[in-house]
């Protein structure tokens, strides 16, 4: 027998699995940013940011299209952000009863719906406007960002995925073994 090995070793089993279960306490993820679903958010809300400092630095941000495009450029950034900060401290998996993917989906269908047409009004005055042309190209690029969320977001919901994969503590559990 080789007097460096020892007569008894124990064996250590870890387990991460998925659940459908409220974890206990909320912690910080900065892992999320670095998914799919977290590039797509931030993405979502960056062009959101520069279309709205496009039409705000136009000599006709009073315009009435001026002020739809701003509703949904607000209003994109905010509720996005909102969902960033839920998916970055894992609280949709405190209230994990709720269809997030489904609540995703339609929202993001919608705000896909919201910056084509905000985006198609912009593009209308483009022509003598220079800054409506630069947000109509930042709408349509967060129209195509929002509708490939809305995608994802549809076929994890048809698949039952999880909103967020939720890893259970690690447990260890050991033997001697002879």
């Amino acid at each position: 027998m080789d007097p460096g090995f020892p007569a008894a070793h124990t064996t250590v089993t870890t387990a991460t699995t998925k659940t459908n279960q409220a974890s206990a306490s909320l912690w910080f993820d900065a892992s999320y940013v670095r998914t799919t679903a977290g590039i797509l958010k931030i993405a979502a809300m960056v062009l959101s940011a520069i279309g709205f400092i496009c039409i705000a630095a136009s000599d006709h941000s009073q315009h009435s299209k001026a002020n739809w495009y701003y509703f949904v450029c607000i209003g994109g950034f905010w509720i996005t952000g909102v969902l960033l900060v839920f998916y970055l401290f894992h609280i949709v998996e405190k209230f994990y009863t709720i269809k997030w993917l489904l609540i995703e989906f339609l929202y993001n269908a919608l705000w896909s719906f919201f910056y084509m047409t905000a985006a198609a009004a912009c593009a209308s005055q483009g022509g003598r406007v220079a800054a409506w042309a630069a947000a109509a190209f930042f709408g349509f690029i967060a129209m195509m960002v929002y509708g490939f969320d809305a995608f994802l977001k549809f076929k994890g919901y048809r698949s039952g995925e999880l909103p967020q994969e939720t890893k259970l503590p690690t447990t260890t559990t050991g033997q001697p073994s002879y």
